[in-house]
């Protein structure tokens, strides 16, 4: 369902939020020449809690002002696109203001359920639990969701960007690290459990070429544009 764009909220320093010039083009060309949409997903900017290193689920708080920082950058760095998909949380939503279309809340693209994790440092996790969370896709935290939960979601949420009109040629879709992580398996046709190699950082994009049956890597993880500003979280 649409909804309309959501506002920032007041910055907690003095600290201006300037755009720059892109650093690169990821643009609707290289989809013209293949003949098929181009997804840009997307982490959202960083919060207090990426900052300190906890497990950050279903809880909702919101961009802090590097995160706003990385937003503009994000958006610059990609430059005009035709739609916005967004997770319904918050650090999501303002992240996806920064693109200046009105998106769409899709809440297949939540961030992965941790259960009774949510917002304690990982290495809270007992070793025995981690263990089995890291070689079992099936396992699910205390309250939580499994990989292979979060990868079905996904995977529908991008069947049907698969088979959506081409005429939506660039696609941003602004959501979490989990579901970044489901969708490169997805693109890649490998397990779940692959998630666990791959690394997401804050306002990073990751871009994959889709349409007619066709799953093509065109990007992972992508933060030049932080680095030429000053904004790469690590």
């Amino acid at each position: 369902m649409g909804m309309a764009c959501i506002r920032f909220l007041e910055p907690q320093s003095s600290r201006s939020i300037r755009p720059h010039r892109p650093t690169f083009s990821l643009g609707a060309s290289a989809a013209y020449l293949l003949g098929h949409v181009m997804l840009h997903i997307v982490r959202h900017g960083r919060t207090e809690h990426n900052a300190s290193g906890l497990l950050l689920g279903r809880i909702d708080p919101p961009l802090d002002d590097l995160g706003r920082d990385q937003a503009v950058a994000l958006a610059a760095a990609i430059g005009p696109v035709d739609r916005v998909i967004t997770s319904p949380l918050l650090r999501t939503r303002q992240t996806a203001e920064a693109f200046g279309v009105e998106p769409t809340v899709d809440d297949r693209w939540i961030e992965l359920d941790y259960g009774d994790f949510d917002g304690v440092p990982l290495a809270s996790v007992e070793p025995e639990i981690w263990q089995q969370w890291r070689s079992d896709a099936e396992f699910a935290p205390p309250g939580g969701e499994s990989l292979r939960q979060l990868g079905q979601r996904v995977s529908e949420a991008l069947s049907d960007l698969d088979r959506a009109d081409e005429s939506d040629l660039t696609t941003v879709v602004v959501t979490h690290v989990s579901p970044i992580k489901a969708a490169v398996c997805w693109a890649l046709g490998v397990d779940d459990l692959v998630s666990w190699r791959l690394w997401v950082a804050t306002a990073s994009i990751t871009s994959i070429a889709v349409g007619g049956g066709v799953r093509a890597m065109h990007g992972f993880n992508d933060i030049a544009h932080l680095r030429t500003a000053g904004l790469a979280d690590r």
